[in-house]
């Protein structure tokens, strides 16, 4: 039998992956992971998986560089969300008490990165939670100006054609500016997915990644994945 192994993915989450120190965008990076002691997908069998993603402006000066405001991600043909069937968390649960208050099960990941708060480094913390069918928050804490958290939800649309989902993120302005200082991401990582979140139902095929930046900038990717 096939095993389904995606491509770098043992790179990007031994958090080894080459970074590239260009004055230009950072092309986005998203890799699917079998879920541990899971088979590998095939017909009427679905895999759960997890999803590995990292973007961001690499080699620029706090002046110099974007503020990222958005994030889009389309889940090819095969894809099956489930967090219908997952426990869930509130938004109104995650602003009150932050996710240690939400249901056991319901936290599906995590990620951080790095930021310029003017010409300091921040660190945003996200952890991400389940919020059902159309929905997941990416609660993210950052404490440099200032201690700010905010449970960021994506946005679930089902599709039809190439592509069965797209996911929207957009960062909300409590986010892009604490205390009055511009937040500019320089790196964003997450890795998300626990049980049967998410399941593939057959070969992986193209995941698309678009980024988008208040300069107009937006930074598109197609990622491929392979059966080996």
């Amino acid at each position: 039998m096939r095993k389904f192994v995606p491509v770098l993915v043992t790179v990007i989450l031994a958090g080894i992956a080459a970074t590239v120190a260009l004055a230009a965008p950072r092309r986005p990076n998203v890799t699917l992971a079998r879920a541990a002691g899971l088979a590998p997908a095939s017909p009427g069998h679905p895999q759960g998986v997890r999803i590995s993603a990292s973007f961001g402006y690499q080699g620029l000066s706090p002046a110099e560089q974007p503020m990222l405001t958005n994030i889009d991600i389309w889940f090819p043909n095969g894809s099956v969300y489930n967090g219908a069937h997952e426990p869930r968390c509130s938004a109104h649960t995650l602003r009150a008490a932050g996710p240690g208050a939400c249901p056991k099960g319901s936290i599906m990941g995590s990620g951080g990165g790095n930021a310029f708060a003017d010409t300091v480094i921040t660190h945003p913390k996200i952890t991400i939670v389940n919020g059902g069918p159309n929905v997941a928050y990416f609660y993210t804490v950052l404490n440099n100006p200032a201690r700010v958290q905010d449970p960021v939800p994506g946005v679930i649309t089902r599709l039809h054609g190439n592509y069965t989902y797209h996911l929207h993120i957009t960062i909300p302005q409590d986010l892009r500016v604490v205390a009055g200082v511009p937040i500019k991401t320089t790196l964003l990582h997450i890795v998300a997915g626990r049980g049967k979140w998410l399941e593939l139902t057959g070969a992986p095929q193209g995941v698309k990644v678009v980024t988008t930046f208040d300069n107009g900038a937006k930074i598109s990717a197609q990622v491929w994945l392979q059966n080996t």
